[in-house]
């Protein structure tokens, strides 16, 4: 016949440890991987950039674009249309395709536009993925917006 065991106070202790450093092992894990993982400043003075926020928005919404995204086939298509919804050509353009959480998939694509949009050659796994494009028009004006873009 087997010794009845007796919970005493150093084995609720262990209990205690073990459960408590396996919560503060994951949380210190899961610190590690956003701090690791994050992409860094949008902006290197935000003061700054807030006093000039409100007339870049002016000037960007004057303009009056539109912009849609779609990937298909392995091509990248970014639509910029004006307020009548005729394509746009930019004088230039710049976009850096990424994710959300992380800079290691950073793309950024050689546009050339079609005659209705703006195509490039891009491969891009499922999920979500944002478009951080800047163009500008025949007078400098600059037109920046983070576009998202859902692939299935």
């Amino acid at each position: 016949m087997m010794a009845e065991r007796k919970i005493t106070g150093r084995h609720v202790l262990m209990i205690f440890v073990a459960a408590f450093g396996l919560i503060i092992g994951v949380n210190l894990l899961l610190a590690y991987s956003a701090v690791s993982t994050f992409p860094g400043l949008e902006v290197k003075n935000s003061y700054v950039a807030s006093q000039e926020f409100n007339e870049r928005k002016a000037a960007q919404e004057a303009l009056g674009w539109t912009i849609s995204a779609d990937h298909a086939g392995g091509v990248l298509t970014l639509g910029i249309t004006d307020g009548n919804g005729h394509p746009v050509q930019a004088a230039r353009i710049e976009a850096t395709v990424g994710r959300a959480t992380h800079v290691q998939e950073d793309q950024t694509p050689k546009f050339r536009f079609d005659g209705t949009a703006y195509v490039a050659p891009v491969d891009l796994g499922d999920g979500n993925w944002n478009i951080r494009m800047k163009a500008w028009d025949s007078n400098g004006t600059l037109f920046q917006q983070r576009v998202v873009l859902h692939k299935e």
